[in-house]
């Protein structure tokens, strides 16, 4: 069941617009005011949220700027300003459609659902992301196993890579020359600990303006190597 916040100060209004919605299966909680409104909005989860502008304590534009800071859910503002210029302002700050008052409940849970479906479509055709670690002007896709350095790719060789990403996921730690071995090559009988200098040598030579003065990978005399942060 889709959650919708309801901000307005009008209760007759709110309580309206809640029957009607409810009326449609949705789950629905109300706000009074813009204070009450904009805290309940950033700290819980909602899949719609219905704003008028006109509130006490904090306006819609403000509740809407600072919803879209962090989340993206629907948003409808509805108010009695019936000028361009209000309408254009609180699209332009992130709302997805406006009402003017007075308006029909009926017009409204049918652009909401209207909403929720194509917000539900956006969400279901986007591509998963790929996995990425980005540090500075570093740049690794661990799905498709690239790197970038600065904006230019740089070809790794497969161990180089495991060393770099599992070094950059952990960032301002130090590793042990042992520790490193273990976790990169593990059960293969092929080399020693000092694979692990020979790799780190090759990965600064591909990564560091300067090798010797590293600003990435650290060696941490008598203990091992650190990325640094």
């Amino acid at each position: 069941m889709s959650r919708i916040l309801i901000v307005e100060d009008e209760e007759a209004i709110a309580e309206l617009e809640k029957d009607y919605l409810e009326l449609s299966d949705f789950e629905v909680k109300i706000c009074n005011d813009g204070e009450s409104g904009l805290l309940t909005a950033l700290k819980e989860d909602f899949d719609f949220v219905i704003l008028d502008l006109m509130l006490p304590g904090v306006d819609g534009f403000e509740i809407c700027r600072k919803i879209r800071e962090t989340k993206n859910t629907p948003i409808i503002i509805v108010s009695a300003k019936k000028d361009d210029i209000d309408k254009i302002r609180g699209l332009g700050m992130g709302a997805d459609d406006y009402m003017t008052k007075p308006f029909s409940p009926s017009e409204m849970v049918a652009r909401v659902k209207a909403h929720l479906a194509r917000y539900e479509r956006l969400i279901s055709s986007g591509m998963p992301n790929n996995d990425v670690v980005e540090i500075r002007g570093i740049k690794i896709d661990k799905t498709a196993r690239r790197v970038w350095v600065n904006g230019e790719e740089t070809n790794f060789t497969s161990k180089e890579f495991d060393l770099l990403t599992f070094l950059a996921q952990n960032p301002n730690r130090v590793y042990t020359k042992e520790e490193l071995f273990q976790e990169i090559w593990d059960m293969e009988s092929i080399g020693d600990i000092a694979t692990v200098t020979v790799h780190i040598k090759k990965i600064r030579e591909k990564i560091e303006y300067d090798t010797s003065k590293p600003q990435y990978i650290e060696t941490i005399w008598g203990v091992g190597y650190r990325f640094k942060v």
